[in-house]
């Protein structure tokens, strides 16, 4: 029997780990996938969104504000790549200048610190690349960009360590009452919390029919090679329509630059394809923003699916006294992920699960990114382990010794693209071209899976195939 089990291993189903094993509660997060992070949150726009965009007194509003001031203490806590660049919302004419004054308005009843609506000169000052159609923006200082996988992983290794039971590659099939019924088992709890994306509603239906609509999005991107970086200096956003946050342009936290996306409605949830069509679209609306990008410089095109649904606010409550639902968790989720989790605690605490705070929990991480550091530590660090030395990823610069160290974290990767998540290797220029076989024979040594049975990522997704290897 759990206090709690968790439904759900991205970036809100990670967080709210991360807040309840601060207590002394006995927490379990079920992933039907083999790793944490492999679903919307390790595709999306990578924004921590300042909170102007909801509606005042919303729940999007308050979590997004609170968790935009909670990702600046985490990240720094969990040694997470996150950068405070600032965002825009521009402007493009009388119609424009009257939404940018609205959202300003809306920041400033959301208590967003630091606003300001920018003229076209002051606009250009910051961004010289912009649009000289541009009549206006709105500036957020404390909005960023972050690495959501990492977040992602951050939180859960941090609650493994103080004592989640972590249960990836098991999909829930059903819930019965206080029990989770899985493929491989049934596991009884006190409370159930589920965050399960683009499932939510599926999963909702184990317990009662959702009173939400369920109306999953896909939104298409560009990954601009590192030449690109420096085109803009701030995530630059044009103004919002019924469809989202429109298409962006924005730097990285690893010095690319991203651009989208769109937003197209999909009946499939698992649809995470590209289409020349959507690309289009991106494309020509990102030269409205800056049209001296440079698309040629592209080394990647993505998509990932949102969860939205009828209801403009998050839907976050109890649909039966045991069976509490994360629904409808889209953009500004990402930002809100810490101040959800905090509100989950909340809402358990009311319902009657006693919260206990544990005397000791470990909340520090630190990651060794060899590139970053100085030439003397470059030196002390080769001596203790001669595997920083050896340079496997040259696009990012990533050491074996780095992808050593992936293996010894509190979850260590199953996958090409699971140390890609938790080093970057293979995130750059070549996408993986140069280092993926040396990355595939480094699983091999530390885990002795055949190699013709190792994954590029999901379940199925085998690389070798035929003779001997």
């Amino acid at each position: 029997m759990y206090d709690v089990i968790i439904i759900g291993g991205g970036v809100i189903g990670s967080a709210a780990a991360y807040e309840l094993t601060k207590y002394n509660l006995r927490v379990a997060l079920f992933e039907k996938e083999n790793d944490i992070a492999t679903g919307t949150t390790k595709a999306n726009s990578a924004i921590i969104h300042a909170g102007y965009d909801p509606v005042p007194g919303s729940l999007t509003a308050r979590l997004n504000v609170r968790g935009n001031e909670l990702a600046h203490e985490i990240c720094k806590k969990l040694d997470v790549p996150f950068k405070e660049t600032g965002s825009v919302v521009c402007a493009f004419g009388e119609e424009d200048d009257a939404t940018v004054k609205k959202l300003y308005e809306r920041g400033v009843q959301n208590g967003v610190p630091g606003l300001r609506i920018l003229n076209k000169e002051e606009l250009r000052a910051l961004e010289p690349n912009i649009s000289a159609e541009a009549t206006s923006a709105l500036y957020a200082p404390t909005a960023g960009v972050i690495s959501p996988w990492e977040y992602a992983l951050a939180f859960a290794e941090t609650a493994v360590v103080n004592g989640l039971e972590l249960h990836l590659n098991e999909k829930v099939t059903d819930i019965k009452e206080n029990t989770v019924v899985t493929e491989k088992g049934e596991y009884g709890a006190k409370y159930i919390v589920v965050a399960a994306g683009v499932n939510c509603a599926e999963v909702e239906e184990y317990v009662k029919e959702p009173d939400f609509v369920l109306k999953a999005n896909k939104g298409e991107y560009f990954l601009l090679d590192k030449s690109a970086f420096g085109i803009v200096n701030t995530v630059v956003f044009q103004c919002p329509n019924k469809d989202g946050k429109g298409v962006l342009i924005s730097p990285t936290v690893h010095g690319n630059i991203i651009v989208g996306p769109n937003a197209e409605g999909s009946s499939d949830r698992t649809d995470v394809s590209t289409t020349a069509q959507g690309l289009d679209f991106v494309r020509n609306a990102a030269y409205k923003s800056v049209p001296s990008l440079n698309l040629s410089t592209n080394i990647r095109n993505f998509a990932g699916m949102r969860a939205n649904t009828n209801n403009e606010d998050f839907i976050i409550r109890f649909v039966s006294p045991c069976f509490l639902s994360l629904a409808g968790i889209k953009s500004p989720g990402l930002a809100s992920a810490p101040a959800i989790a905090e509100y989950v605690c909340e809402l358990l605490s009311d319902a009657g699960l006693k919260m206990d705070k544990k005397e000791s929990f470990t909340d520090s991480r630190k990651v060794i990114r060899f590139k970053e550091l100085s030439p003397k530590e470059k030196d002390e660090i080769i001596k203790k382990d001669p595997a920083y030395g050896r340079v496997v990823c040259r696009c990012e610069t990533i050491t074996e010794g780095e992808i050593n160290a992936t293996f010894k974290t509190p979850i260590p990767p199953v996958s090409i693209d699971g140390v890609k998540r938790r080093c970057n290797a293979g995130m750059g220029r070549c996408q993986g071209g140069f280092c993926a076989p040396r990355v595939l024979d480094i699983i091999h040594k530390h885990t002795g899976i055949p190699k013709e049975k190792i994954l590029k990522d999901k379940e199925g997704s085998y690389v070798l195939s035929g003779g001997a290897l």
